[in-house]
């Protein structure tokens, strides 16, 4: 039996589930969504997934997409508004040292209790590196790829977010004043609004909910300047 749309597990706070959801949100594309207890994943996903982390999408038609950058993309191949295709390149070399160096030195900054060897202001001086290099970029455009948001924004925003409530305070008296803005812009935004509504973990049976709910006008404005 197929799906009549997409389902979507996803759990709320995951920054890489976050970056599916605007994906989706940003091309349009209405899915069934599933919010996950990670304490008790449902076997429906384990089953599509065995690695069983969020994101997982499992199209109309049966296969799987189990990595948040590749629903992206997947995603942009169905409905483009603002050609980011043409910029997957460009993004493809941020978004990896996001999701390497830069992922490990948050999750040691973030979980320092379980890294006892160093101080949590080591990890966070090996990620400001990475903050620096978008620092920059920020200086001469307002977006990390130029004028627009691009997927490469969309991708790397709630990492960077993760890192910034680790500790708010020294985040935003950092000498990172246009990732600040960034980051700022991105929060007070009505995409990440649409993107964070609380949902209860879903078991089979439940009603079904849709992701994004257009009827409740959660339109995009994700690649406009």
């Amino acid at each position: 039996m197929t799906n009549q749309r997409p389902i979507l597990y996803s759990f709320r706070r995951c920054p890489y589930a976050m970056r599916a959801r605007l994906g989706l949100l940003y091309a349009q594309i209405t899915c069934e969504l599933r919010e996950v207890a990670l304490r008790n994943k449902p076997p429906e996903m384990i089953t599509l997934s065995p690695k069983a982390t969020v994101p997982v999408l499992q199209l109309i038609g049966g296969q799987v997409i189990d990595e948040s950058y590749d629903i992206i993309k997947w995603a942009i191949t169905q409905n483009d508004p603002a050609g980011w295709q043409s910029l997957i390149t460009q993004s493809d070399e941020l978004v990896a040292e996001n999701d390497g160096a830069f992922k490990s030195a948050l999750d040691h900054y973030k979980y320092s209790a379980r890294f006892p060897d160093q101080p949590p202001e080591y990890h966070r001086t090996q990620g400001e590196e990475f903050l620096k290099k978008l620092d920059q970029r920020l200086q001469h455009s307002p977006y990390l790829l130029g004028n627009s948001q691009t997927i490469a924004d969309i991708s790397i925003f709630p990492f960077i977010r993760q890192f910034a409530h680790v500790d708010r305070d020294w985040f935003f008296t950092a000498p990172y004043p246009h990732l600040q803005k960034w980051l700022r812009d991105f929060l007070d935004s009505e995409n990440f609004k649409a993107v964070m509504t609380k949902y209860a973990p879903w078991k089979s049976g439940d009603n079904i909910v849709y992701f994004p709910d257009l009827n409740q006008g959660h339109h995009s404005s994700l690649g406009a300047p």
